[in-house]
């Protein structure tokens, strides 16, 4: 496909949502010339699969938050879409304003507690700073208990003990596995062994009860968490992370009856929102049987923009098919375990392709900007 696309003034395609899916899309519909708008709370794209370590290591926040108007200039629109009106083809925002689409692109990712999720309506210095205060809050606590045993948990305990060898830190997980059900059994053993190695200590199938009277994510010393099984560990420090779920609500009014039941929108298998020909959804919001993660939200892209470019030049749309599990998780910026199509792969591997950077220069690449050192 060349460059350059030839549209005439009725095309103008709307991406909600600045994660990887929306970046991937905004990106292609850039070199091929097909105007958009890209719509986000944020400044800033985040980096969030360096999230936890920029929450553990204050000098890597900074590299987690890409400036959105430097990348897009003015194709990128900060605010909070609140609605749609189908019948009009417009998006509508907080402040009342109304962006009209001729083609729709759902990117609207998933949503958690900080500080594996960012969310707030704040500019790029200030959302680093938050990181900046949460690393100096686990300086501070000698105790520091995890809430949830899925990838991001496991991913929080190491990048604390690999910071802070010495540091006590007590891992509670409702389920009797840790990381991600999608994970070989062998993959999920290796994940608990090399915890174990690292001195995480591990409270599996025990369920914290008093949550909500704990202070999260700040230093304060002697909290007790307490359990289910009656099992109390006394701590300076709570992070949770659990909890993601689907964040549909900007689109759970206008399509109602094309969700799945976790909040994400039933797809065809050309990424399009059921019933629609010109609306597509990518990323953790489309209803795709695969496991949320952002190297398939870039996929996703891929194939929307495509399609879209299609559709202007009367071509066949591309269908996506979910492929074999790629699943990486970083231990820390020094070990790692993983699978690479449904095969396990060792822990030097990981560590090189993932655990090292976590990816985030290819972020700033992505976004044709310089990392900060």
């Amino acid at each position: 496909m060349g460059s350059k696309i030839s549209v005439d003034d009725s095309v103008h395609v709307v991406i909600v949502g600045g994660g990887f899916g929306g970046v991937a899309a905004a990106n292609l519909l850039k070199y091929w010339g097909i105007p958009f708008m890209l719509v986000d709370l944020r400044e800033a794209f985040h980096h969030n699969v360096g999230a936890l370590r920029a929450s553990v290591d204050s000098a890597f926040a900074k590299k987690t938050f890409i400036s959105f108007s430097t990348t897009f200039k003015d194709s990128f629109r900060q605010g909070k879409v609140v609605g749609f009106d189908l019948e009009k083809r417009c998006v509508l925002l907080s402040d009342g304003e109304e962006l009209f689409f001729s083609h729709l692109i759902l990117a609207t990712g998933s949503d958690g507690p900080f500080p594996g999720k960012f969310d707030r309506v704040i500019d790029r210095q200030a959302a680093i700073q938050t990181y900046e205060d949460m690393a100096m809050e686990v300086q501070k606590a000698s105790r520091i208990v995890i809430v949830g045993g899925g990838s991001a948990g496991v991913e929080m305990a190491a990048e604390v003990k690999t910071e802070y060898p010495t540091k006590e830190v007590t891992l509670i997980h409702s389920k009797i596995a840790l990381a991600d059900v999608e994970l070989l059994p062998c993959v999920r053993q290796e994940v608990k062994e090399t915890l174990l190695r690292m001195g995480v200590h591990l409270l599996l199938s025990e369920r914290v009860i008093n949550l909500p009277t704990l202070t999260l994510n700040k230093f304060k010393e002697n909290m007790v968490v307490k359990t289910d099984k009656g099992t109390e560990v006394i701590t300076d420090m709570v992070v949770v992370c659990t909890g993601i779920k689907i964040n549909s609500s900007a689109y759970r009014n206008a399509f109602s009856d094309k969700l799945a039941s976790n909040g994400a929108l039933k797809v065809n298998e050309y990424l399009q929102v059921n019933g629609y020909d010109n609306i597509y959804a990518i990323g953790d919001c489309a209803d795709v049987k695969e496991p949320k993660m952002a190297y398939h939200a870039a996929l996703h892209a891929k194939v929307v923009a495509t399609n879209i470019a299609n559709s202007l030049m009367q071509k066949p749309l591309k269908t996506y098919t979910p492929g074999s599990l790629t699943f990486l998780i970083s231990l820390g910026r020094n070990d790692g375990v993983g699978q690479v199509n449904n095969i396990s792969v060792g822990h030097l591997l990981v560590t090189f392709v993932k655990s090292r950077n976590l990816f985030v220069s290819k972020s700033w690449e992505n976004m044709h900007q310089t990392m900060p050192c």
